[in-house]
């Protein structure tokens, strides 16, 4: 907020202007613009959306940054739900922030573009009736293959465990999602509890190692771009960053369906400009201005009317993609027979 110093006679004259019932213009010149407090990590919007919906409402976008979500949760818990109009975080926060009573339900009344979300990102596990939320991007790890050096179309996860794939397959190394895979490869769900049912998908992720050439988190991507494999699972950043080297290279949106995270927006309960939210959700959800978010913070589109206006058209599912699964919390039991399977898929990896 701009403070301007007035000079002591200035102060004077208008306590004089007050006094006297007078005070028809002292001041007015000094008003406090409308105010939108986002919290989100940094560099989540390009600037001059951030400028444009100032410009075109008259509220200004104050930029909040956190580092990690358990820091935002912690902040807002502390705020009571106030001090933040406005929050950008991850899936699984949020579903413990609508547990906490921090957000309020949002009045889609004022948000003339909700239905522009495309439906693959909401009835999510944290709000599964869309009652709370605005889905703002998606984290979607993907096959990607070179097409020069695979002799057939993969269309699955299933194809990945093809013998003529021998130590040619890169994966990240996140173990329940490795896991989730194998287990959409069988039909079942990424969130499995049954330990009988993980340890079987233990037993066929064991039969995808003669298949695996490395497992590794960072830069996992660069082993398609040096021909040291010829095809990788990988996470959305590394997905953007090859295919903007190597455009040539094929991306498979597996048939039995996609895991991934979501980014969504939320209004704190107790937020001191909810009006403002509102407005600022109603705009980022505008196919023009959506289109603008995704080709600058490179997650995949939220927004089914925004895909056709991307840059880069990499980042826009395919209609024809209609199933998608969030890795969530599990009970112990199964926790620990996933991290059994991960423990001997990498040893026989070896």
């Amino acid at each position: 907020m701009i403070r301007i110093r007035r000079k002591k006679w200035m102060s004077i004259a208008c306590a004089l202007c007050v006094a006297a019932g007078l005070l028809s213009g002292c001041g007015s010149d000094v008003s406090e613009k409308e105010e939108l407090v986002l919290f989100t990590w940094d560099s989540m919007f390009p600037q001059e959306v951030l400028d444009s919906f100032e410009e075109e409402t008259g509220i200004q976008v104050t930029y909040s940054n956190f580092d990690t979500d358990e820091t935002m949760l912690e902040k807002l818990a502390q705020a009571e739900g106030g001090d933040y109009d406005l929050v950008i975080a991850d899936d699984y926060i949020i579903e413990n922030v609508i547990e906490e009573g921090l957000a309020q339900k949002l009045d889609t009344s004022k948000i003339e573009n909700f239905k522009n979300i495309n439906p693959l990102y909401q009835g999510q596990f944290y709000d599964e009736n869309d009652e709370y939320t605005v889905p703002y991007g998606a984290g979607i790890p993907l096959i990607v293959y070179d097409p020069e050096a695979v002799d057939f179309e993969i269309k699955s996860y299933e194809d990945l465990w093809n013998e003529s794939l021998k130590d040619s397959v890169a994966l990240t190394a996140n173990y329940r999602v490795i896991n989730g895979i194998t287990l959409l490869s069988m039909g079942k769900s990424m969130n499995e509890e049954d330990v009988s049912v993980i340890e079987q998908a233990g037993e066929k992720l064991k039969a995808l190692a003669p298949n695996v050439r490395m497992i590794q988190d960072d830069n996992t991507q660069n082993a398609l771009l040096n021909g040291e494999a010829s095809v990788a699972f990988l996470y959305t950043s590394q997905v953007t960053k090859v295919l903007s080297e190597n455009p040539d290279l094929k991306v498979v949106y597996p048939e039995e369906g996609l895991g991934f995270g979501i980014m969504a927006a939320f209004v704190p309960s107790k937020a001191p400009n909810a009006d403002a939210a509102h407005k600022f959700l109603n705009y980022i959800l505008e196919p023009e201005t959506g289109a603008k978010c995704f080709d600058e913070i490179g997650y995949y589109c939220t927004n089914a009317e925004a895909d056709a206006l991307l840059e880069n058209p990499d980042l826009a599912v395919p209609d024809s993609v209609t199933k998608g699964e969030i890795v969530q919390n599990v009970s112990e039991e199964a926790d620990a027979a996933y991290n059994k399977n991960w423990t001997e898929f990498k040893a026989a990896c070896d």
